[in-house]
């Protein structure tokens, strides 16, 4: 477990745990659960942005989901300023939600598409009361487009009529409508093409220059991660396999996984890069984890021990973490 700092952090989650019960047919008893996030602790200072990557089905996505209570947590504790938000009710839950906004993956799916674009982001001021007349809402509204890039005019236009980054600036401006201090982005530009990305990513880092707010951005690129990230957290089977500084964990990575994920970073000289590290076999299933390291079963220094062991998140170097028996 990474050690929970003496002063408050902005987020603290510990021990947080997302299992999803499988039954047999539709009044059936449970036959077992799927583990999706087991046991992750971390923290986010303000202003700060934590890197969290992994492959396609690690976790990342529930476990972003769960902080902003759009997934109930199974276990643990979620505290955003110093208050556990992991079991508050709705109503309690909607008052915090002027703390931490999240952006989501699909930038088309995330927008109600019979809602104009003003509609859309005036809803926040709504439902937060922060826009007490017509005047001061519209105002807002196209301050706020002005802010990620768009004409004030679009306010009328319809979802439909934007192009993929454009839509995607949509939600980081209805985001930022209630000035958060904490914005979860999960997987903001995966969908959109590569000069776009660059786009959407200077805008989220002038943002927090501006604004000081955090970012739990969530990727699979770690290139990316790197780029827009202080810390990084690694995912693997709904658990953290390493955790660190950025530029530590790209460039001496302790974790096999890690180092086989930044082995797939493409390289402008493949002649000078590292080695491609091809895994074996695919991600064991969640809802029958191998016992000992998760890793074990695709990992090619795997001793004995790590098919019996399951290894703790220790400290290999000053605030860098890993979970292999085998890391120094």
């Amino acid at each position: 477990m990474i050690p929970i700092p003496q002063h408050q952090p902005l987020l603290e989650v510990r021990h947080l745990k997302v299992h999803f019960p499988l039954r047999h047919g539709i009044f059936g008893g449970a036959r077992g659960s799927v583990k999706a996030v087991d046991d992750v602790s971390f923290t986010i200072e303000p202003g700060e942005t934590l890197g969290l990557v992994g492959e396609s089905g690690c976790g990342k996505t529930t476990l972003s989901r769960a902080i902003v209570k759009l997934i109930e947590p199974t276990a643990g504790s979620v505290w955003l300023e110093g208050e556990d938000i992991a079991h508050l009710g709705a109503a309690q839950m909607r008052a915090r939600r002027r703390v931490c906004q999240m952006i989501f993956q699909d930038p088309f799916s995330s927008l109600d598409p019979r809602m104009t674009i003003g509609q859309t982001i005036g809803e926040s001021l709504d439902i937060h009361r922060l826009a007490p007349t017509v005047a001061l809402r519209q105002a807002r509204i196209s301050e706020l487009l002005t802010i990620v890039g768009l004409d004030p005019v679009h306010a009328r236009r319809y979802p439909h009529e934007f192009s993929g980054g454009q839509r995607q600036r949509v939600g980081i401006a209805r985001a930022l409508a209630v000035s958060p201090k904490l914005i979860v982005c999960d997987e903001p530009v995966s969908a959109l093409d590569a000069s776009v990305q660059a786009q959407i990513i200077n805008l989220l880092q002038d943002l927090q220059r501006e604004r000081a707010v955090a970012y739990l951005f969530v990727a699979h690129d770690l290139a990316v991660i790197e780029h827009i990230s202080r810390r990084v957290m690694v995912m693997y089977l709904g658990k953290v396999v390493e955790c660190g500084d950025a530029k530590a964990v790209v460039q001496t990575p302790k974790h096999p996984y890690t180092t086989a994920l930044i082995s797939a970073v493409p390289q402008i000289n493949p002649a000078t890069g590292a080695r491609r590290i091809i895994l074996p076999g695919e991600m064991p299933s969640p809802l029958d984890p191998p016992k000992g390291c998760p890793f074990h079963p695709r990992c090619s220094i795997a001793e004995p021990r790590c098919r019996i062991e399951p290894p703790a998140l220790r400290e290999i170097s000053p605030a860098h973490f890993a979970a292999c028996h085998l890391a120094r």
